[in-house]
């Protein structure tokens, strides 16, 4: 049985070996081999963000943030193992042929854990929304899924929690921005989900950010790294610096003057290995007195114990046999299926849906994400050999009796397909399918050119932000134009982050959030459009009205940001997705626990069909004091109900769920009121607006540390 310790040991004695200019070059990403001991060259950098991303053919996931919307941790540890397992086969395959290139290694540089405070943020559709639980929690059960049950000792593949940390945008000045949040936000937001990866989770690597937190490189960040994740938390595994991050010491933070200087701090401080190229002067630091030998070799000892629990020095491990074939096959193509059904979130319905083909002629799909292998994929993506589309979906879908009519409507962004063209070339052509058309499938939103990471080809927004939360100038029009013939009209979001087509709301029939829905996504969008599933999806962040006052970009602090800090009156609120059918909680009760709180509740399914209920529990503290949330999410469960039927579950919440972060970052359960809701939606007064129920409540308070149900 394989374990760190003896890794340990193992790369402590390969490390001794080396000399400390060999030492010192497999530090870098792109690490040389070492034939002398037997050591091949290794890549580093491989991403799997919700499929193998980057290598070739793989079974493509829908993007992180459409698994955040079905708030099923369980599947989503399903999902990543399905990657780890093409993982391996297809580095098991490349390692056959001696092709050790980028992208085929083990050490996977996912999961996004940082949180989505900004609805401006490009980057935001890599994350799981902007709860710090439901962030943990889906992040946990993807890095275990990634990582392997661990019952031989080895690791399946390793997972990597990234940004480390106070991450998330503005893009533009990521290199040299400096962030001090309160330590009241810094406990509360911004790193439990890394505590979580570390501490529940066991994950092998944490990725520093670009930015600085309290004036220092996270890559040199000596309090986050030492203090917090070290010491505090105990992270036995390897540091990795975003890409090019070290470079940025000097050359963005002006934290030092030299790339000498700044890979010799990186190294003191505790950051492993450099994504990127400045450890090449490692030696040069070396020579100058600015690092040690021994700070040098822990690194190398660090990312070598990673090495040896992957396997890769050993004759044989439990994964070298994974096949080829495993690759994008019909099993892992049906589990991407499931999940861009369950990600799927409906957002207005005014009876339309689902649709009767039985009582159809004729359909009209128009938009330019109707046809779009991007609207599919986001960023950080595998190709998929097998994709379909929207209007592949709904083609399938239909009978052979139904009119199946397509126009793109219009360009994404503008109208640059025919210079020749007046603005507009595809407007009269989709109008005039709407208006022959029973019923329209408008397929909108944005992709991973218009919002992603800074520099990713294509970004039509500075630096892969928004702008603004509308829709662009062309898909506005077309949305005029086609609203106003009077028809029904399906709209269809495929984006990463939240976007504001309130001003459609009213002249449309149903509006469907469909994220970047992965390889199966339009199968899955026809599945909810004609009935096949019901929706079960829910959002994981705040749809925002555009004119939101939202506060300034570069403002880290929470006030006035997220569900749990929003004054204003959001479009769509957190938690909040509609169904096919009515679920009601009846007969909940509560019992007080050695550890905290039994919450037991009935689920009765009172419509006809089967569905997926997302389950959520929220707890409001009562009483007036510092800045607290309104309230915040304490648990959540996914089940399937059959129609007619009924599920009990079971929520225990320990007494640390009801606990404050304080002013000095410090958690404690104070002494007052709490209210706990058991419902289907968050318990604000938006949620009610739409749905027209409430969530049950049950009262407790605490005096001296006990809590006691009112």
């Amino acid at each position: 049985m394989l374990d760190r310790k003896t890794c340990r040991k193992k790369a402590e004695e390969l490390v001794s070996k080396m000399t400390i200019t060999e030492a010192a070059s497999q530090l870098l990403h792109q690490s040389p081999a070492i034939e002398r001991l037997g050591i091949p060259e290794y890549n580093w950098w491989s991403e799997g963000l919700h499929g193998v991303a980057r290598a070739g053919i793989a079974t493509v996931f829908p993007q992180a943030i459409g698994m955040a919307a079905s708030f099923d941790e369980a599947f989503l540890g399903k999902e990543a193992d399905v990657i780890a397992t093409e993982a391996r086969a297809k580095y098991n395959a490349a390692s056959r042929r001696d092709d050790r290139d980028i992208y085929k290694g083990l050490t996977y540089w996912s999961p996004n854990i940082n949180i989505f405070r900004d609805p401006r943020w490009g980057r935001g559709h890599e994350t799981y929304g902007e709860d710090p639980l439901l962030t943990e929690k889906m992040g946990n059960s993807f890095i275990k899924g990634l990582q392997g049950d661990g019952k031989s000792g080895f690791l399946k593949i390793a997972a990597c929690a990234k940004h480390y940390a106070v991450h998330s945008g503005p893009e533009a000045l990521r290199h040299g921005f400096d962030v001090s949040p309160s330590e009241k936000d810094l406990n509360e937001t911004y790193l439990p989900a890394f505590k979580g990866a570390v501490k529940e989770a066991g994950v092998e690597a944490v990725m520093t950010a670009y930015n600085s937190v309290f004036g220092e490189p996270c890559s040199a960040n000596d309090r986050l790294i030492n203090e917090i994740l070290k010491k505090e938390w105990g992270f036995e595994g390897h540091i990795v610096s975003d890409c090019w991050a070290v470079r940025d010491i000097h050359e963005s933070h002006h934290f030092t003057k030299r790339p000498q200087d700044s890979a010799a701090i990186a190294v003191k401080r505790g950051c492993d290995l450099n994504c990127g190229c400045t450890y090449e002067y490692l030696m040069m630091a070396y020579d100058e007195g600015l690092v040690t030998e021994e700070e040098i070799r822990t690194a190398a000892i660090r990312v070598f114990t990673t090495r040896y629990l992957l396997g890769m020095f050993e004759e044989k491990d439990p994964y070298g046999d994974i096949p080829y074939s495993v690759v994008n096959c019909e099993e892992h193509h049906a589990l991407a299926l499931e999940a861009a059904r369950k990600s799927m979130v409906l957002l207005k319905n005014d009876g339309i849906l689902p649709i009767d083909k039985n009582k159809i002629s004729s359909v009209a799909v128009i938009g330019p994400n109707a046809y779009s292998a991007k609207a599919l994929y986001g960023n950080y993506n595998g190709d998929s050999g097998r994709w379909c589309t929207n209007l592949d979906g709904i083609r399938a879908a239909l009978e052979d009796d139904v009119r199946l009519y397509y126009s793109k409507g219009c360009d994404i962004v503008d109208e640059k397909e025919d210079p020749l063209a007046k603005p507009g070339k595809y407007l009269s052509e989709a109008e005039e399918i709407a208006s022959i058309s029973d019923v329209t499938i408008l397929c909108l939103g944005l992709d991973a050119d218009l919002e992603g990471e800074e520099g990713d080809t294509g970004n039509a927004f500075a630096s892969g932000d928004k702008m603004d939360l509308l829709l662009t100038l062309p898909q506005r029009k077309l949305c005029d134009r086609i609203l106003s013939l009077g028809k029904p009209v399906v709209i269809v979001i495929n984006s990463g982050s939240a976007l504001d087509l309130s001003a459609y709301e009213d002249k449309s029939s149903a509006i469907i959030q469909a994220w970047y829905s992965g390889e199966a996504g339009g199968e899955a969008l026809a599945d909810i459009l004609f009935g096949r599933v019901s929706p079960s999806g829910k959002l994981p962040l705040t749809f925002y009205y555009n004119d939101n006052a939202l506060p300034e970009f570069t403002d880290y602090h929470m006030a006035g940001r997220t569900y749990k800090f929003l004054k204003d009156k959001p479009w769509y609120p957190f938690g909040y997705g509609l169904s096919y059918t009515e679920f009601a909680y009846e007969n909940t009760e509560a019992d007080v626990t050695e550890n905290g709180v039994r919450i037991k509740t009935d689920i009765k399914n009172t419509g006809s069909f089967d569905a997926n209920e997302i389950a959520e529990v929220y707890i409001r503290y009562e009483e007036q004091a510092f800045e607290k949330p309104v309230h915040h999410l304490a648990d959540f469960k996914s089940l399937l109900i059959k129609a007619g039927s009924m599920e009990t579950v079971m929520f225990d919440l320990p007494l640390s769920r009801f606990a404050s972060v304080l002013e000095d970052g410090k958690e404690a359960v104070l002494d007052g009121q709490y209210t706990v809701f058991i419902g289907g939606t968050q318990p604000d007064l938006r949620s009610f607006e739409l749905t027209g129920r409430r969530p049950e409540e049950i009262r407790f308070e605490v005096r001296d540390g006990k809590i006691e149900k009112c």
